[in-house]
């Protein structure tokens, strides 16, 4: 990493942040967290398992009810970078919706009430709290930003209730950020981690019509969001974690396939991605958005990967 990368992420004379996270060990987490310390700033994790030397616990490792924070643990914190949430990415039952709603709004309400009770006394002045792009719902081509309607359906319903937990913090003066975020790719997990073998092999091709919109961003550029949301002084309210150019379904399978010199004749029929998901097939999988970052680019922010083609040849790669 250079002195440049270094100095992109981090405000002219911005001071080193003391930085607590939760979700620190899943996809987005494992990634920030080096990032982050690579910086300059000092991160604290917050865990759901008894915490080890330098970590805060935040509630045993069960149901969403055991979510708990002493606000006395934030003291020293400057921010918190929110992302635990149950994986949606698996077939919904009653009780996974139950958990993954409940979850989302439980975790987030302490996270935000603990910031609350502690910043008079100065506590963490900042909140990024992740979001998603499940908030706009299925709604085919019409073009979204932060400032459209929610969508209607179970993502749509979890992500409204995922932010509007943030309130008691924003209440308190807390700066808060609800990042939207869009299809993340890295080879290291999601979507694209899942597509890889399939593709190599031959055997890739677009889910149901392909006519579906994709808005996605690379590993690398959402972590580049994150710090942007951290260190912007002003910056505040929702925020789409998206590249700047959403793409069909049915392109992103012929520019992965033609970056892997494979075929992608193979589509895969709404019916049986329905057979196999359920509900979520129609609401995840299938479902348009097409999601503009329009709050980024009034700030001019660069993307490192702006086109699907940059970032997937970076990521698988292909670079020239």
């Amino acid at each position: 990493m250079s002195a440049a990368d270094l100095a992109m992420r981090t405000p002219a004379g911005a001071a080193p942040m003391h930085i607590g996270v939760t979700g620190a060990s899943g996809l987005i987490g494992s990634g920030l967290i080096p990032l982050l310390v690579a910086s300059g700033h000092r991160v604290t994790r917050l865990v759901r398992r008894p915490a080890r030397d330098g970590e805060i616990q935040w509630g045993g490792p069960g149901d969403a009810g055991e979510f708990r924070l002493d606000p006395k643990a934030l003291a020293g914190i400057d921010a918190i970078v929110h992302l635990a949430g149950e994986n949606i990415a698996r077939r919904w039952t009653r009780a996974r919706k139950r958990k993954i709603l409940e979850g989302r709004r439980e975790g987030t309400r302490v996270i935000a009430e603990a910031m609350a009770r502690t910043r008079s006394l100065g506590g963490p002045g900042v909140l990024i709290s992740a979001s998603a792009i499940g908030y706009y719902g299925d709604r085919g081509d019409e073009t979204l930003t932060e400032a459209s309607s929610p969508g209607t359906g179970f993502l749509p319903e979890v992500a409204m209730a995922w932010e509007r937990a943030t309130e008691p913090a924003e209440a308190a003066g807390v700066r808060v950020v609800r990042l939207r975020i869009g299809l993340a790719l890295t080879p290291a997990g999601g979507l694209l981690k899942r597509m890889l073998p399939g593709f190599r092999l031959g055997l890739g091709g677009r889910l149901g019509s392909g006519r579906q919109w994709m808005s996605w961003i690379s590993m690398d550029d959402l972590l580049e969001v994150f710090c942007v949301a951290i260190t912007h002084p002003t910056l505040a309210g929702p925020l789409n974690a998206v590249a700047p150019e959403p793409v069909r379904n049915a392109e992103f399978t012929r520019t992965a396939a033609r970056l892997l010199g494979r075929p992608a004749v193979l589509p895969v029929p709404a019916f049986a991605l329905r057979l196999v998901f359920g509900e979520m097939a129609d609401q995840a999988i299938l479902a348009s958005g097409r999601v503009l970052p329009s709050v980024l680019t009034g700030l001019g922010h660069r993307y490192r990967h702006a086109t699907l083609e940059a970032a997937l040849r970076h990521l698988l790669g292909r670079e020239r």
